[in-house]
């Protein structure tokens, strides 16, 4: 009887568990979530009509509070807890087309109106988006029986694989086999530095059957220099990196240094905080270096137009308005640019949020000048070491204020004055919309100069005939005149002077006269005018040392033996701030209301006792508490990986972008990468190919074609065409003509005749010489208008602007380029010779070794066959035309036969296999 009663104890005890676990459950399942359930309604039926940019009948359903509001009916749209009185629930209720919401749409379906009604039964709670709350700690999943009992899954390698599994048993998937050791080797290799693994290293792993052998290959190529390079390719999309400067005339530019920045960042491993502080705002940094300021030129990628007769204002601003947005995709895979004429249509960022974000890049001294100023001067290694002198003693004896101003100003010329800002021109005007240029009894103006404590002015010039006499006159043309310069001829171009200024305070308009009575034509130029930059007099003048301190400044100030010069950020001095606004619709000459800097409140809180500047901003990007920073690398990472994001749309993690496949997996290595970690992006890498996961066959079975044809599931390795730079590189590495040489300019290696057309500027292509035409792809010569065009066949960005995803494409073109490009012409004739140089006589095992070395995997019979028939039919046809052999070769020197020419042909094809071009 005891054990009877037991027995119904336990088993009423288990009921009333199973009732109250299914009441939860039903209860759970009953309840909408708004971000999975009702959100998407809003999107794809209301939001064109009820939000963003349009609120008919004064309803919006863009925020909560809007939503609440009254309409212009004075009804209430939405009754929290009141379906049956909210107009919204009648009006999709309606059976006239003319009543019935959506308007003039397709009804929605009973589904859709059970959705809102029971969500507006709940209360009508509004949702977070998941992208948008901050990253947290997750447990790992375990596979488990019923209660929680169970262990972790043998198969798992590490705690990716966890997440992975989880996402199998719910789908009924199972993993494939693992890849084998070649494909592996190529894989992780061309994954990690970019370019087939060193024969060295390849050799050791295909000969180590140690457990740990793989882990020892990976470890091996994350410490090789050419892992930064292969980033760093990845990166110059992101930073919009280009050696000219946009618009028309696309003229050169000098920035390669932000590249070789980049590729020392990532070799190093600069923690991924710190790697976007220093290019936010390495400038603002406490005793920032020329490293610190070279990282700003991320921001100085923007185009700049020369063209003339354009409005330097107009792209000054839009510079900053792709400061902004670049920002956003990048750094936090957001859609940000919509903002900038109304508020959000999907997201929760309102249209002043856009300016107040704005508003930490409006205060940058570039102002769209054909100079490119601010430039970093690079002096040699003697005349830096002057620079520092000259610092430290002004610290020593002045101040360190004073030694930073300093340091600033003979490294960038700046806080200057750009000429191109003066306006009311009389006799004068801004030659082609980008210098000062005076004339015989010229009148122009420079408004709003602070002249407190400024005694001296230094001013670069061009003087074009002696006895030009130029005044300064305070508030008015005939005001009281503060200088007079005499302007002697300058014959060797540009030249810097300086003036003394009558004592002065406050703010003032100058007027500048200038006349020459020499000039014979009313309009010829007399003089031009580069920048202005209103100081005192270099101090300490009673300390010891001074005159040779003085002679140093001056000497460096006026060198033009200057190494490069780079473009970078300084932000203008408290004087010189400029005020910014809200543009009406995203009009930048209809001005609304005032904003200061700020960050949108949806989101994280801007960091406590931060400057509101591009530093305080870095900090505020990079905190751990802001939910887009480290989703977005991770989330890049993984795509570069896989060919495919855990979101697939890089550029967008909102509510229209692609749900996450596997979102537990993307916060939990988002959390570890921030925290255990510490913003290790080779940690991050190592992390993922290392999962079993990643090193999966990628054959695909017809079971998991059916389930999962697209690999969203990840049971199969990842088959992606590789990139352009890749598929160059490789070809490079391949042909064994890869140069190892690494930093520096950009260079110009072979490109079919006619793709420069450049009347503008006059600029032309010229071939490198050497080992500079064997350069990996990132050090290729980028001009925006006309870029290397075998790159961009194969989906390469032409960079005007921000690129955070590049779709791929399968054309013809693709395969024309590798067959005829003028680069894998004369890469396949280096081929062609390494095989003929490695092994001896025997054709067919020159092909196979050649085979080999571009796949690492051994030819198949019919595979060699097809090859051997290809050589025989072009041998054919070599052996009797000497001029066909000449231009397949090339002519070099001893390989100048029918049987380099026949094999040439081979190697091109050889290049040009799938398995080649693609990552299996």
């Amino acid at each position: 009887m005891r054990w009877l009663l037991k027995t119904r104890i336990f088993l009423v005890t288990i009921c009333i568990l199973l009732t109250a676990c299914l009441f939860l459950f039903a209860t759970k399942k009953n309840k909408i979530d708004f971000s999975s359930q009702v959100k998407p309604i809003i999107n794809n039926k209301c939001i064109s009509c009820h939000g963003g940019v349009r609120a008919k009948g004064g309803f919006s359903l863009l925020f909560r509070e809007e939503a609440l509001a009254k309409t212009a009916s004075g009804k209430f749209a939405i009754i929290p807890g009141e379906p049956e009185n909210s107009e919204l629930v009648r009006r999709i209720n309606y059976k006239d087309p003319e009543e019935r919401m959506p308007y003039k749409h397709d009804p929605l379906s009973k589904e859709e109106i059970n959705v809102l009604t029971d969500w507006i039964k709940q209360g009508a709670k509004w949702g977070d988006h998941w992208a948008y709350m901050r990253v947290k700690d997750l447990p790992l999943p375990e596979k488990s029986t019923f209660f929680g009992l169970g262990k972790n899954s043998d198969w798992a390698a590490n705690e990716v694989d966890l997440f992975i599994e989880e996402k199998w048993s719910e789908q009924k998937i199972r993993p494939s086999l693992m890849a084998d050791k070649q494909t592996l080797l190529r894989r992780v290799s061309l994954d990690i530095t970019g370019l087939p693994a060193p024969e060295h290293l390849a050799k050791k792993y295909l000969t180590d059957n140690s457990a740990n052998a793989y882990t020892l290959l990976v470890d091996s190529l994350l410490a090789l220099p050419s892992y930064g390079e292969k980033w760093t390719a990845m990166w110059l999309d992101l930073a919009r990196y280009a050696d000219t400067k946009g618009y028309e005339r696309d003229d050169r530019r000098t920035i390669w240094k932000y590249r070789d920045w980049l590729i020392k960042a990532f070799n190093e491993d600069k923690p991924y905080d710190q790697f976007l502080t220093e290019q936010i705002a390495g400038d603002l940094l406490p005793d920032a270096t020329d490293e610190d300021y070279i990282a700003t030129a991320f921001h100085r990628n923007t185009m700049t137009n020369d063209e003339g007769g354009t409005d330097n204002e107009e792209f000054r601003v839009s510079a900053v308005m792709d400061r902004v947005n670049t920002t956003w995709q990048a750094v936090m895979g957001t859609t940000f640019a919509c903002v900038q004429c109304h508020s959000h249509p999907y997201d929760p960022f309102k249209h002043d949020e856009y300016y107040k974000f704005m508003a930490f890049f409006n205060n940058s001294r570039d102002e769209d000048t054909e100079a490119d100023y601010p430039l970093l001067r690079s002096y040699n290694d003697s005349m830096q070491r002057e620079v520092v002198n000259v610092k430290n003693w002004i610290n020593q004896n002045v101040s360190p204020q004073k030694a930073s101003e300093v340091y600033t100003f003979l490294k960038t010329w700046q806080p200057s004055f750009n000429s191109l800002v003066c306006d009311s021109f009389t006799n004068s005007e801004l030659n082609d919309t980008k210098w000062l240029a005076l004339r015989n009894n010229a009148v122009c103006r420079l408004k709003n100069v602070d002249l407190s404590r400024k005694e001296q002015l230094v001013f670069r010039y061009q003087s074009f005939k002696s006895g030009g006499e130029w005044k300064i006159h305070l508030d008015k043309p005939d005001g009281e005149v503060i200088s007079t310069v005499t302007l002697p001829v300058t014959s060797k171009g540009w030249v810097i002077s300086k003036t003394n200024l009558t004592a002065a305070s406050g703010v003032h308009n100058l007027f500048f006269t200038y006349t020459n009575n020499g000039l014979k034509s009313p309009k010829d130029n007399g003089a031009l005018f580069d920048w202005f930059y209103f100081t005192e007099e270099l101090p300490g003048n009673d300390k010891e040392g001074y005159g040779s301190v003085k002679d140093k400044y001056w000497s460096l100030l006026k060198s033009e033996a200057v190494l490069s010069t780079t473009p970078v950020m300084v932000d203008n001095p408290a004087e010189m701030q400029r005020a910014s606004y809200v543009f009406d619709r995203g009009n930048w000459l209809v001005k609304g209301d005032e904003v200061k800097p700020d960050v949108p409140h949806s989101l994280n809180a801007f960091p406590t006792g931060m400057p509101r500047n591009r530093l305080g901003l870095a900090k505020w990007l990079t905190a751990k508490d802001n939910p887009l920073t480290a989703r977005t690398m991770v989330n890049r990472i993984w795509e570069q990986l896989y060919g495919t994001g855990l979101v697939e749309t890089l550029e967008d993690m909102g509510t229209q972008g692609s749900a996450p496949t596997h979102v537990a997996l993307l916060d939990w290595l988002s959390y570890q990468f921030m925290n255990a970690d510490k913003w290790s992006t080779k940690k991050l890498v190592r992390k993922i190919v290392l999962s079993n996961t990643y090193r999966q066959d990628s054959k695909i079975s017809p079971e998991l074609l059916q389930k999962d044809p697209y690999n969203k599931f990840y049971a199969r390795g990842a088959r992606v065409r590789l990139s352009s730079e890749q598929i160059r590189d490789q070809a490079l590495s391949i042909s064994g003509v890869l140069s190892n040489k690494m930093y520096g300019p950009s260079v110009f290696p072979y490109q079919p005749a006619g793709i420069w057309l450049s009347p503008w500027n006059g600029a032309e292509w010229a071939m490198s010489e050497g080992e500079d035409r064997y350069r990996r792809a990132l050090y290729t010569y980028w001009k925006r208008s006309a870029a290397y065009p075998s790159m961009i066949t194969f989906d390469g960005v032409s960079r005007e602007v921000c690129s955070v995803r590049r779709i791929r494409t399968n054309t013809p073109l693709q395969a024309l380029t590798t067959l005829n490009d003028s680069v894998y012409i004369d890469l396949a004739r280096h081929f062609a010779i390494r095989m003929q140089r490695t092994v001896e006589k025997e054709t067919a095992k020159q092909i196979s070794y050649g085979y080999t070395l571009a796949t690492n995997h051994l030819i198949g019979t019919e595979k060699l066959k097809t090859l051997m028939s290809l050589y025989n039919k072009a041998y054919g046809q070599f052996k009797d035309d000497r001029a066909k052999t000449v231009a397949m070769t090339g002519a070099i020197a001893s390989h100048t036969n029918p049987e380099t020419a026949a094999l040439t042909v081979v190697a091109n094809v050889i290049l040009n296999l799938d398995e080649v071009l693609t990552k299996n």
